[in-house]
């Protein structure tokens, strides 16, 4: 007999000639979708020789390249300065002294709150800031105050004994934080931080709207060029696939990482355990 599950009963044969169906139904609908996107990019004229005859050019492959390195450039930057300022302001909202927790709270729930674009144009703008460093600024102050959320419930998540058996062998809240929470906290923060950073590889594009000539900064000058016939659909088919890739990467890092950290840890040294062996007759005690 077929036994059934406890979650759903096994569908019988008329079921699964539903299921074909609507999957099969499902795959049409895709097919044809692509099919009619297809359709019109050549009835468009995207495919045609003058609108991707830009990227022949070795002043144009220039651009692209140093548009993406000023991508990765404001993007590394923004990794090296956001992960402190989420863990300093993640410890001072768990911080027992009162107006440290409370000035931590303000800034992070401002800087969350507050639009990202906002905080890049006033700090472009208002503060005379170059482009480069007004998005880095933007993106540290908005992706930090996030991942300081992130840190902070990953501590909060550790099983309170942990905390209390570290207390009552004596250590001091700094060890306890460094020691017991924050090594244990890892496992559930580390695919969060790196989804974060994922978010803030693609906030970089929004440079281009106070003139930092990024990724998207180049492809947008490319585009609107008259000389090349508006090429803004093979644009975008050069450039999203490249930003796709990059966020797929630190995706698959973020998932490697996961899985890394479900290995349970290995305990290196210690010492030597001895063979067990089997001893016949009565025991010492027995024999006096």
């Amino acid at each position: 007999m077929t036994s059934g599950s406890a979650l759903y009963d096994i569908p019988g044969p008329r079921a699964l000639a539903r299921h074909r169906f609507y999957g099969g139904v499902a795959v049409l609908l895709i097919a044809a979708l692509i099919g009619w996107v297809v359709y019109m990019l050549f009835h468009t004229h995207q495919f045609t020789y003058r609108k991707w005859m830009p990227f022949e050019y070795r002043g144009v492959q220039d651009l692209l390249l140093r548009g993406l390195g000023n991508t990765l450039t404001a993007f590394g930057w923004t990794v090296l300065l956001a992960l402190p300022f989420g863990a300093l302001f993640a410890a001072g909202r768990l911080s027992d002294h009162r107006p440290v927790r409370l000035l931590a709270t303000v800034v992070v729930e401002f800087f969350r709150a507050m639009p990202l674009l906002v905080m890049i144009f006033f700090i472009f703008v208002a503060l005379k800031v170059q482009p480069l460093w007004a998005l880095v600024a933007g993106l540290t102050l908005y992706n930090g105050s996030v991942l300081a959320e992130v840190l902070r419930a990953g501590v909060l998540a550790v099983p309170r004994g942990q905390r209390e058996a570290a207390f009552a062998l004596g250590m001091r809240k700094t060890q306890v934080m460094a020691y017991v929470l924050v090594p244990q906290a890892n496992r559930a923060m580390l695919p969060t931080i790196i989804s974060q950073l994922v978010v803030a590889l693609k906030d970089t594009s929004l440079g281009f709207l106070i003139t930092f000539e990024e990724f998207l900064h180049a492809g947008k000058l490319i585009a609107t060029n008259l000389d090349y016939d508006l090429p803004f659909i093979p644009v975008v088919m050069v450039i999203a696939p490249v930003y796709i890739g990059m966020c797929l990467l630190l995706s698959w890092l973020a998932r490697w990482a996961e899985r890394r950290t479900r290995r349970s840890p290995k305990v290196k040294g210690g010492a030597p355990i001895a063979a067990a062996g089997v001893v016949t007759g009565l025991p010492p005690e027995a024999r006096q």
